[in-house]
């Protein structure tokens, strides 16, 4: 099986100031996942290092650096799972975390523990960063649509088959403390199983769980415009906007969105397309 590996930033008005490094971002972290595939990893080893290596570029923060709450504090959603047993992991309102898509994994493998130390994941001091801080600062509202750039997420085919899908996010910058939105809720924030594919979302939270976008896309996955349909029917039905990054078991892709702009990236047979604006695929064969 041709590996597959898939992944995005987030979805929001990207500033001309930070294209380059969006994109860059999402480039680096899909080749990281692309060596895990390649040396025989699964696909939920890729899709963790994918985001993991997303959370730490300083662009896509969804780890240090994130969004603050109401309460200038820092609240991360992680989910994974694995396509082949359905088995999952989520989290939610984990405020000393880094890379909280592996505390996902950790509850996903073991199930129960009783300290970040006893399952190997570092504990962060402080994840607040100056330059959020200022924003949160100078910013008063929960805010409508998607404005902040704050989720990432992977989805991978690996050379068994197996599909597999991981999503984070600090949420919307000023929400009430303890929201939940729609990254670590199954079916909502992502989804994967082997008889379909695996889709990872990102956009506005309450209307992604409306309309459990994960699962309605792989409901249509038969169907080529399987994202971008889905994705238009949750803008007519609840006003709206967001992204998402799919592949199938046969190992077709797609990253798709309706926001301005949201930076995503893929390979598949060493060929690595990439994109930031509406309808942009750049490719790049990889040596």
């Amino acid at each position: 099986m041709k590996t597959v590996i898939v992944v995005h930033g987030g979805p929001w008005a990207i500033p001309d100031m930070l294209a380059e490094a969006s994109v860059a971002g999402v480039k680096n972290a899909v080749q990281a996942g692309d060596v895990i595939l390649k040396n025989g990893g699964t696909a939920t080893d890729a899709v963790e290092k994918a985001t993991w290596t997303l959370k730490n570029c300083n662009i896509s923060c969804a780890g240090h650096g994130a969004v603050l709450n109401i309460d200038g504090e820092v609240e991360l959603d992680s989910i994974i799972m694995d396509g082949e047993t359905l088995a999952t992991g989520a989290v939610t309102s984990v405020r000393n975390i880094t890379n909280s898509v592996s505390l996902a994994r950790a509850v996903m493998e073991k199930v129960c523990f009783s300290s970040q130390i006893h399952i190997g994941i570092p504990v962060a001091n402080d994840l607040v960063t100056e330059l959020e801080r200022k924003d949160w600062e100078q910013s008063n509202s929960y805010p409508d649509g998607v404005k902040n750039h704050d989720t990432v997420g992977a989805v991978a085919l690996d050379s068994l088959g197996n599909v597999a899908c991981a999503t984070s996010t600090g949420g919307i910058r000023n929400k009430m403390v303890g929201r939940v939105g729609d990254s670590p809720i199954i079916g909502s924030g992502g989804y994967a199983d082997n008889r379909s594919g695996a889709v990872s979302c990102t956009g506005h939270g309450e209307s992604i769980l409306k309309v459990t976008l994960a699962r309605l896309i792989l409901f249509h996955m038969e169907q080529a415009t399987a994202a971008p349909a889905s994705l238009q029917y949750m803008g007519e039905r609840v006003k709206g906007c967001g992204g998402a990054i799919v592949v199938s078991s046969t190992g077709d892709w797609a990253a798709s969105f309706t926001t301005p702009r949201m930076a995503w990236a893929s390979i598949k047979e060493d060929v690595l397309h990439y994109g930031l604006n509406p309808k942009e695929d750049f490719t790049e064969v990889l040596k």
